[in-house]
C-alpha cells in the first residue's frame, strides 16, 4: 500500500496552537452515515446510548522535555521516550552533534545523565548523581507539546494537555481524543446509562514520526507499552452481551483493545505493541470511535481509514478543511462508524486488480 495514498492538503492556519477555553466546546464531525455531518462535541450525548461502553486511555503525560548542555558547552534538548527504571530512560537527544556513548549531559543545570547506549533513533541515558528520574522530570521538565504546535509550553498546558481522567504516568504525548471530555460531561453520560472502562497506553514520541518509506510494507512501527486489565475485558464482554457498543476514545484505545484481541478473543494484556492497523484489517472489538484529526501520511490516518473507509475518511477530511475545522492535538474531533470493507486505497485496489488479471 502506498503511503502517498494518505496525503491531503491542510492550510497551516487550521492547525490548532492553543486549546479552546472549554474542553467540550470543540466541534464534532459525525461520520455515522455515508456523508459527514457538522455538530458540536456536546452532541456526543445524543450519539451514545444507554448500555454503550466508553473506553478511555488513563495514561498521564509526564514533563518529558528537558533542556541542557554537553560537557563541551553545546546546547541539547532531551525528550524522554520511556522511563525504563528509576535511574534510566530511553530518549531522543537533539544536539548539533549526536553525543557518543560515555558522554555526559547536564540537564536543567540540576542533574547529570550519561549516554550508555543507542536503540534506533533513541539514546539510553543513566542518571549519574540521582536515582529518581520521574521526580526530576516533575521538577525540571517541560510538557512535550507536539512539533506542529509552534510555541513553547505555557503554564496552562500542564492541565490542558492532560485528560481529566489521566492517572498513570508514562506518556510523552496526550491521548488527544480524550481532551474533549470534562468531568461534567462524563457525569451526564454515566447518569444516562453509558458505562466507562479504562485501558493504559503510554503514548510515545514515535507517534509524531513521519512514515519514511513509500510502501507501508517496509514501515516499522514504534513500540508502545500498554495494559488491558481483566476488569476492562469483563466490561467489554458485558457490553457486548447486553447489545451495547464499544466506543473507543482515541486511536490509542483502538490499538490497545485490538492488540489484546489479536488472538481472536479479547484477553488481558500487558506489554509492548507494534500493531499497525491498515485498510483491509479486521476490527474484533471496537464498534465506534471518537478521534481527533490526524497528520497526512501518518499511521493514525491509515488506522481511521481502515475503520471508517478510505474514500469516506478522505472526503470527510476535505469537508473538515472546507468548513475550517481545527486540526490535531488541540483541535476538533470526529465520531466514526465502520465503513464498507471494499472502500480501499487506490494502490490496494490496483494491486488486487492486477493479481486477478484484470
Amino acid at each position: 500500500m502506498r503511503v502517498a495514498d494518505f496525503d491531503y492538503e491542510l492550510p497551516p492556519e487550521l492547525i490548532a496552537q492553543y486549546p479552546l477555553p472549554d474542553r467540550a466546546g470543540s466541534r464534532l464531525l459525525i461520520l455515522e452515515e455515508e456523508r459527514p455531518r457538522d455538530a458540536r462535541f456536546a452532541e456526543i450525548e445524543d450519539l451514545l446510548r444507554p448500555g454503550d461502553l466508553l473506553v478511555l486511555n488513563d495514561t498521564r503525560v509526564i514533563p518529558a522535555r528537558v533542556f541542557g548542555c554537553k560537557e563541551s558547552g553545546g546546547q541539547v534538548e532531551v525528550l524522554v521516550e520511556r522511563i525504563e527504571s528509576p535511574g534510566q530512560v530511553l530518549a531522543m537527544v537533539r544536539a548539533s552533534r549526536a553525543p557518543k556513548v560515555g558522554a555526559r549531559l547536564r540537564l536543567a543545570d540540576a542533574f547529570t545523565v550519561e549516554v550508555t547506549g543507542r536503540e534506533g533513533p533513541f539514546f539510553r541515558l543513566a542518571l549519574v548523581d540521582a536515582d529518581d528520574v520521574l521526580a526530576l522530570l516533575r521538577e525540571h521538565g517541560h510538557i512535550p507539546l507536539p512539533p506542529y504546535i509552534e510555541r513553547a509550553d505555557e503554564a496552562h498546558d500542564a492541565d490542558r494537555y492532560q485528560t481529566v481522567f489521566a492517572a498513570r504516568e508514562g506518556a510523552v504525548a496526550a491521548p488527544t481524543a480524550g481532551l474533549h471530555f470534562d468531568d461534567a460531561l462524563l457525569g451526564r453520560l454515566r447518569s444516562a446509562g453509558v458505562e466507562t472502562a479504562t485501558v493504559t497506553l503510554h503514548v510515545g514520541a514515535g507517534t509524531f514520526q513521519p512514515v519514511k518509506v513509500e510502501d507501508t510494507a517496509a514501515h516499522e512501527m514504534h513500540a508502545e507499552w500498554l495494559e488491558v486489565s481483566p476488569e476492562a475485558c469483563a466490561a467489554v464482554a458485558a457490553c457486548k452481551a447486553r447489545g451495547g457498543r464499544v466506543v473507543a476514545v482515541g486511536t490509542t484505545c483502538v490499538r490497545s483493545l485490538e492488540t489484546a484481541a489479536a488472538g481472536g478473543e479479547l484477553a488481558p494484556f500487558q506489554g509492548e505493541t507494534r500493531l499497525f492497523i491498515q485498510p483491509g484489517d479486521r476490527f474484533r472489538v471496537v464498534d465506534r470511535m471518537v478521534t481527533n484529526f490526524h497528520l497526512p501520511q501518518s499511521t493514525l490516518l491509515m488506522l481511521v481509514a481502515a475503520f471508517a473507509g478510505y474514500r469516506r475518511i478522505l472526503d470527510a477530511y476535505a469537508h473538515a478543511v472546507a468548513q475550517r475545522y481545527r486540526f490535531f492535538s488541540y483541535g476538533d474531533a470526529m465520531w466514526l462508524a465502520p465503513g464498507q470493507g471494499d472502500d480501499l486505497p487506490p494502490s490496494m485496489t490496483t494491486a488486487a486488480g492486477e493479481s486477478d488479471g484484470v
